[in-house]
């Protein structure tokens, strides 16, 4: 069972840097590549840039929890949500974003 993970692509969870604008300020967010193709799927499943969404998921979590402490591991836990999401209802579309940012 190891094989199937440890022989991934190594491109696969190469971290990468993305500079956007959240909030109307400039930062730099790195997750791995596989995670910036799910946040590029599911970005596009809302029918959003990726920009776009970045900025309405961290919008929406901070008027949630008050603030947005680690956006970094938001993300990945947001994709984890759209993939878990997506298992149980194959062929669904993503969940609308306001549910997945509130998960």
């Amino acid at each position: 069972m190891c094989e199937v993970f440890a022989g991934q692509d190594p491109e696969r969870y190469r971290p990468v840097n993305r500079s956007v604008r959240i909030g109307g300020h400039s930062t730099s967010i790195q997750i791995e590549a596989a995670f910036w193709d799910l946040v590029d799927e599911i970005a596009a499943g809302q029918g959003l840039s990726t920009s776009r969404f970045l900025s309405t998921l961290h919008d929406e979590a901070l008027g949630i929890n008050g603030s947005v402490p680690n956006f970094a591991s938001l993300l990945r836990t947001s994709c984890l949500i759209y993939l878990m999401s997506n298992e149980r209802k194959p062929g669904s579309a993503p969940a609308p974003l306001h549910i997945i940012a509130a998960e």
